[in-house]
């Protein structure tokens, strides 16, 4: 049977406090896990529907508390947490897919409007070397910049440009006319 009270002290800290019945008699000790999981914390003089258990100690307690001013709440299920959780992490695993597609593209994209001009390297003599370039693009796509070493360079036919072009660049180390023999164009 439901008895109607008021909530009339409670102690937020440790989760406990008082319900006086509305018909009279002594106040009632009611726990935190009485009260509906509905995520919304009992306060002072609010309006409560409960039943009353005897503990083991021997003493009155409350038990299955309602609010009967409250609109029900319906508590959230593990499901409703798992769900939301999935959702979660199938965006979170989308969103590298998608830079790595992006950076992908654009890299492709960069290679192909940059291509650059074949070389063959022939030996004639021990001491003699034949550079000859199958120009594929002009040469006005590289520009002097400052850029003076191999590491600096992204490609045999960028390091060629340079050596040729730029002043006080330090990329053919044996002066053969052939720059960045060992990262570029060997």
């Amino acid at each position: 049977m439901h008895i109607e009270g008021t909530l009339t002290k409670w102690n937020d800290d440790r989760g406990f406090g008082f319900i006086t019945p509305s018909q009279g008699g002594p106040e009632v000790f009611v726990h935190i896990s009485a009260f509906p999981k509905d995520c919304q914390r009992p306060k002072l003089g609010e309006r409560l529907t409960f039943e009353i258990e005897i503990a083991q100690d021997g003493k009155k307690r409350a038990k299955n508390l309602l609010y009967p001013g409250r609109p029900i709440v319906r508590p959230i299920r593990q499901s409703d947490l798992h769900y939301r959780h999935e959702k979660k992490n199938s965006v979170r695993q989308i969103i590298p897919l998608i830079i790595v597609v992006a950076l992908v593209t654009y890299g492709y994209n960069k290679y192909n409007h940059h291509t650059s001009p074949e070389m063959t390297v022939t030996a004639q003599s021990n001491e003699a070397v034949t550079t000859q370039f199958n120009e594929k693009e002009t040469s006005t796509s590289f520009q002097c910049d400052g850029r003076t070493h191999c590491s600096q360079m992204t490609s045999c036919a960028e390091a060629t440009f340079f050596l040729r072009n730029c002043p006080n660049v330090q990329m053919d180390g044996n002066n053969d006319g052939v720059p960045c023999e060992q990262q570029w164009c060997g």
